[in-house]
């Protein structure tokens, strides 16, 4: 899951310092979007052509690595 997690990148030059898929300017944000509207992993590469697979698995395991929280706390809206 390392090796994965290594194509995703944060600079604060790019994407206002959001993580992106390996530097390209694809927020990892924005493909978890698209993963949860429905689109496949096929799909979002013929529409992205210079994503590869692993990079789309990265944004999954960066996902997770994030959601691994000890506890989550109520935030007063």
């Amino acid at each position: 899951m390392n090796q994965l997690i290594e194509r995703i990148t944060i600079d604060p030059q790019i994407c206002h310092g959001k993580p992106v898929i390996r530097g390209l300017r694809y927020p990892v944000e924005t493909m978890l979007e698209l993963m949860s509207a429905g689109m496949s992993i096929d799909e979002i590469l013929a529409d992205y052509e210079d994503l590869e697979r692993e990079d789309l698995l990265a944004v999954l395991a960066f996902a997770t690595q994030l959601s691994r929280t000890k506890r989550f706390e109520p935030v007063a809206v």
